[in-house]
């Protein structure tokens, strides 16, 4: 089950002059009309725990969401319950809009580990779109970016070798983490199952653990209880066949 989508969120306890993905230099800054506007799109809080679905495939969504903290996946499931993992979600990553634009989520959501959502009215969507331009170009520029991802996961899929696409994967997400600081010297380890990467890489679980010891042994990666460590990030890119992350400072809402 998903979350009580229509119910009213909890009073938000981190302000929108005080958040702290602001001071990231992985998002570009707020002008003072903007983050105005956003301090009252914004209507509350949503906290998950680990394995909670955020967002159920065939819903109407109430509202959209920002993460505020912790990590997620978007997914899709076959009729016979296998599961095909689609992206990662970070800090910063909008989710619901494809429901309010389409009208129903053709992908569910769930949260790998404790997950805080700013949640944001519907009804205003609106607004932004009529009166705040560079918001609405900052839509779409997520939208964009979310396509280039998908693009650059089916072609690891489809042309990648096992080791290339499992090297790119976990190259990825390490790289997206750090850059939203969920990656320190203190929490070096990102909360993802073998399981999460069989799902994702369209591997079977035995291959996919053959391939992660293939990386363990090369000192890339290290695998512990509850996920992975990376070892050496230039090392696991080079490995992948992947330029990877050439962003500058992106938008947020």
């Amino acid at each position: 089950m998903g979350l009580p989508i229509n119910a009213a969120p909890e009073k938000w306890q981190t302000p929108c002059t005080r958040c702290p993905l602001r001071g990231l230099a992985h998002f570009r800054p707020f002008t003072p009309s903007e983050l105005e506007f956003v301090s009252t799109f914004k209507i509350g809080e949503l906290a998950v725990e680990r394995g909670a679905t955020i967002l159920v495939e065939g819903a109407h969504c109430a509202h959209i969401y920002t993460v505020l903290t912790g990590l997620g996946f978007r997914y899709k499931l076959l009729d016979d319950g296998r599961r095909q993992i689609m992206n990662y979600i970070f800090p910063g990553d909008l989710i619901g809009l494809q429901g309010i634009l389409m009208g129903e989520m053709e992908h569910s959501v769930e949260a790998l580990g404790p997950v805080t959502l700013c949640v944001f009215e519907r009804s205003k969507l609106a607004r932004l779109f009529e009166n705040h331009v560079s918001l609405a170009y900052d839509l779409t520029w997520i939208a964009a970016r979310e396509e280039r991802v998908l693009d650059e996961h089916l072609l690891s899929i489809g042309r990648r070798s096992a080791l290339e696409r499992t090297a790119y994967l976990l190259s990825y997400i390490h790289q997206r983490a750090t850059t939203v600081g969920a990656i320190t010297d203190a929490r070096r380890v990102i909360p993802i199952t073998q399981l999460h990467l069989a799902d994702t890489l369209g591997l079977s679980l035995v291959h996919t653990n053959k391939t992660l010891r293939k990386l363990a042994e090369r000192n890339l990666i290290r695998w512990r209880d509850g996920g992975y460590e990376v070892l050496d990030a230039p090392g696991l890119l080079s490995l992948s066949n992947w330029e990877g992350l050439k962003e500058t400072a992106r938008p947020f809402i």
